[in-house]
């Protein structure tokens, strides 16, 4: 099933659905555990998609890829993992903006897992059980906020750094993902999951020893080979096949 959240035409209220075809049939309610159909459709193409979610947290993984033809090394044991700030979400076609006195950034397409029960403390084998669906991320930096003794935290968490969409896919194999994206058309990212660290699994698992994971949480899993900076005017499209594309141009934060 696809989730999607969206707004009609001079409309600030956001509504949630799900995606058939073109046609959003819309519910109200929790989205994880009491969705009710209002019985009322939309067309796709006469909605604004919004970021399918609002999460409940927002924790990356870093340097989880290595390019096609390298060895992979062994599973840290201790992953590098950030935290991004709910204010970097924005959904598809929305602006990714530029922080003040930076000209360029960093974007990174990736899968982002989307939990939907609460666990603590579980074992790789139960992460199948807490995941509620995926969609595709995001993860934009900016490099030159990056601290040299490797503190990540600032140029992770501009607002707008993290644009997620276009759908929540319920029902789709991660373990065959294929990750793309493409810088005004010229494409610069496409690999398959295989090419993972950390895998997924043992990832939740891992984050699942020091913090209570929720409804809501959102994991970034890390992004392949090809990630490059982007600056004013340039379109960033990242996909993957099964999920849907997200698209954001880059601004200049006046």
């Amino acid at each position: 099933m696809k989730l999607v959240r969206f707004s009609l035409p001079a409309e600030e209220t956001i509504r949630s659905g799900y995606l058939e075809g073109h046609i959003i049939h819309e519910f109200v309610g929790d989205m994880f555990s009491d969705r009710q159909q209002t019985g009322r459709t939309f067309d796709l193409e006469q909605v604004s998609l919004r970021a399918p979610i609002v999460p409940n947290h927002i924790i990356g993984i870093g340097k989880n890829f290595v390019p096609d033809n390298v060895e992979k090394p062994p599973v840290p044991e201790l992953p590098i993992l950030f935290f991004k700030p709910l204010t970097t979400v924005v959904g598809p076609g929305d602006a990714v903006m530029l922080p003040q006195g930076t000209d360029e950034i960093k974007f990174e397409s990736e899968l982002a897992v989307i939990i939907g029960r609460s666990a603590k403390n579980i074992d790789a084998s139960q992460a199948d059980d807490i995941i509620f669906g995926y969609t595709v991320a995001n993860d934009l930096g900016a490099f030159n906020y990056f601290h040299p003794e490797g503190h990540w935290t600032i140029g992770k968490a501009f607002d707008t750094f993290c644009p997620l969409g276009p759908v929540i896919e319920t029902d789709f194999d991660y373990r065959t993902a294929r990750i793309q994206a493409a810088v005004n058309g010229v494409m610069k990212q496409d690999a398959m999951m295989e090419r993972i660290i950390t895998p997924i699994d043992e990832m939740i698992a891992y984050i699942s020893r020091f913090m209570t994971l929720n409804p809501g949480d959102v994991i970034l899993t890390g992004t392949p080979a090809g990630s490059d900076y982007v600056r004013h005017g340039d379109v960033v499209d990242c996909w993957i096949e099964g999920i849907g594309r997200l698209s954001n141009p880059v601004h200049t934060n006046l």
